[in-house]
């Protein structure tokens, strides 16, 4: 008895592991439709968490004036760069969860750095 219940759980699990393949967007979609991102949307959310963290953090520099500001904002994306809705919404969260030693390398005016999460485009692409 015990056996033909440990080769009918064994054949479950085969049969579970062995189902159909998951089409393509059920893994990591998160249930959202594909939609471009709105560039002049983003960089003014962008802009708003940057100056958020440059008080929060007391940065002072040119990149933190502009962004408090709102003078001189990006409003396209580059050329060849065209990153979805769900890109920005990631990179936004990255910037809003960086501690101020963190964000203070993406506030600096020379050689920002820009965070993982914000490098959706292609190589030599910046946003």
């Amino acid at each position: 008895m015990r056996r033909a219940l440990v080769r009918g759980g064994f054949a479950l699990m085969v049969v579970l592991f062995c189902m159909g393949p998951t089409p393509p967007g059920d893994i990591g979609g998160c249930g959202q439709n594909v939609q471009p991102l709105d560039a002049e949307v983003f960089f003014q959310h962008w802009a708003n968490i940057e100056c958020e963290k440059c008080t929060e953090c007391n940065f002072v520099s040119q990149r933190c004036s502009t962004a408090c500001d709102k003078t001189d904002l990006q409003t396209e994306f580059r050329e060849g760069c065209t990153p979805l809705v769900h890109d920005g919404e990631v990179c936004l969260r990255a910037l809003r969860a960086a501690d101020c030693d963190e964000f203070e390398d993406y506030a600096k005016d020379n050689g920002p750095l820009v965070p993982t999460e914000c490098r959706f485009c292609p190589p030599g692409v910046a946003p």
